[in-house]
């Protein structure tokens, strides 16, 4: 696999600087030239931790292989199954759909992908074999392109007074936005606690669809301690003030669009040029980083709609590039 790959290069390049440090006693290295080969290894360390998206932006493929996601024989498909946790933020008990790897084991500790749903959708909508992530992800694992990991499709409409969206309005979308506080007060507790998880920023992930596209950035970008992948598909319109809307006020201001520290391994925006729901809004909100120097990685489709058949183009990239 590609991570172990990587690991060797290492391996190699300081078994070589050992080598040459251990060499006759006719031909060994002084104490200074071992001290700058030692250091150029750790300079090309540093250099793959910061260049993570420039190593990976050629995988970005802007339509996956059919293939990836029709069963085949012999591989194992594991399916989400369905959980509830006590909200406390929302205080009642609320579903979530969870994927665990084929051969799970509690004597393995897995990375966590959180998916989020869009506007007016369930903890149903991305467990669908219509967008096929169990099949694509047992694909991608028996193919050595992919970690395996356990992904978490939550419910992410969350308010006290409301059980389900009523409408497309600023009402409503707060009650998206409060996610934020059920996911870091609520169900990451829960999912650490009920299954073998491997904590760390670099072993979780969040992405979603539409207006779980924007509250993936809005929690990316509040939270890059927690995060260290981010990506969004057709995000929707209100991370940041729309003018003249009052259903849209802004979550956060365009200047907070950055990372001061804890810069992303991984920040993909996908958005589909023929999506007439958001329009150029994903657009929009890479002119802002752009702007404002944040670094991410574009993957542009030209004839997907504003559903599935963009939400899987874009986990077909985003899972083949995440915890490596």
């Amino acid at each position: 696999m590609r991570k172990k790959h990587n690991r060797l290069m290492l391996a190699a390049a300081a078994a070589a600087i050992l080598l040459t440090s251990c060499g006759s006693s006719s031909d060994v290295t002084s104490t200074d030239e071992t001290t700058a080969a030692s250091s150029t290894v750790s300079e090309n360390t540093n250099v793959e931790e910061v260049s993570y998206m420039e190593k990976y932006k050629d995988l970005i493929t802007e339509l996956p292989p059919e293939e990836i996601f029709e069963r085949r024989e012999n591989i194992e498909y594991a399916e989400f199954e369905k959980y509830s946790y006590y909200s406390t933020t929302a205080e009642r008990d609320t579903f979530v759909n969870v994927l665990l790897p084929p051969d799970y084991s509690e004597d393995k500790e897995y990375p966590v992908l959180y998916v989020l749903h869009g506007y007016y959708d369930n903890e149903d909508w991305m467990a669908r074999d219509t967008v096929g992530i169990s099949t694509m992800l047992s694909n991608l694992y028996a193919d050595g392109e992919a970690e395996e990991m356990i992904v978490v499709s939550p419910y992410i409409f969350c308010s006290k007074e409301l059980a389900t969206c009523t409408g497309m309005n600023l009402t409503n979308s707060l009650c998206y936005d409060n996610f934020i506080n059920d996911l870091t007060t609520d169900l990451m507790p829960f999912i650490e606690s009920t299954f073998s998880v491997a904590n760390g920023r670099e072993n979780t992930a969040i992405t979603g669809f539409s207006m779980g596209g924007r509250e993936s950035l809005f929690i990316g970008f509040q939270h890059p301690e927690l995060f260290g992948y981010i990506g969004s598909v057709c995000a929707a319109p209100g991370l940041v003030p729309v003018p003249n809307s009052a259903d849209h006020p802004g979550q956060m201001s365009e200047a907070e669009m950055i990372f001061e520290e804890n810069s992303p391994y991984l920040l993909l925006i996908s958005y589909s040029n023929s999506d007439g729901v958001v329009g150029t809004f994903p657009q929009n909100y890479c002119s802002i980083m752009d702007n404002n120097g944040t670094e991410y990685l574009v993957h542009e489709m030209s004839s997907t709609g504003h559903d599935h058949t963009s939400v899987k183009p874009h986990l077909y990239n985003f899972c083949r590039m995440i915890f490596f």
